[in-house]
């Protein structure tokens, strides 16, 4: 990384992004030794323009963002960080700074929720529930949503429908879990069927 810190007087712009979600959580600024301490602990740190100084993002709130990548752009003077959030994001006790969490990218969270109860053994769950049945009740599960929802296609009432496809794509998820993929498994498959 060859960053160039001169064009913004020391400091460059850091967009924060959710890495399941990819929703854009915040734009901070960084020196270069907020960026190595970002590297080195793998948690965001800013350079704090008002009180002029390092600031953990989160020392106060615990609400840190733990750092899965960073890139720069193509002019080396700006940065993408692609984190994992320990709560809420803005000061005001928004999920970002820009507005409340919305539905695109949702998938992933759900999916790590999904992943979550089957992996801690989720008593009561009826997710983990499922699994433990065994692949071939998960699969027929999927098999039954996706009847459902063809049925519901055939009529008219709109909600409905959504919930039959919302069941639907839930137990794909948990479908994926139990053949050891992930969403962004198929999603590579689609993308490189689109490239054709």
């Amino acid at each position: 990384m060859n960053l160039d810190f001169e064009k913004g007087n020391g400091l460059v712009p850091a967009i924060i992004q959710d890495s399941r979600t990819q929703q854009v959580l915040m734009l901070g600024y960084m020196n270069e030794e907020a960026l190595e301490l970002t590297k080195n602990e793998g948690r965001v740190n800013f350079f704090s323009r008002t009180k002029n100084r390092i600031w953990l993002k989160g020392e106060t709130s615990e609400n840190y963002l733990f750092v899965e990548s960073i890139a720069e752009d193509c002019d080396s003077d700006a940065l993408l960080i692609q984190v994992k959030p320990a709560g809420n994001v803005c000061h005001t006790g928004s999920f970002s700074c820009f507005g409340e969490k919305n539905s695109k990218g949702f998938l992933y969270e759900l999916e790590e929720k999904i992943s979550g109860r089957i992996d801690q053994k989720s008593e009561n769950s009826y997710t983990y529930d499922l699994f433990q049945r065994g692949i071939n009740k998960v699969a027929q599960k999927v098999g039954e949503e996706a009847v459902e929802l063809v049925i519901e296609a055939k009529d008219d009432n709109a909600e409905l429908f959504k919930n039959e496809a919302a069941d639907l794509m839930y137990h794909f998820l948990i479908l994926l879990k139990a053949k050891s993929f992930s969403l962004s498994d198929i999603e590579e498959v689609l993308l490189a069927r689109d490239k054709k």
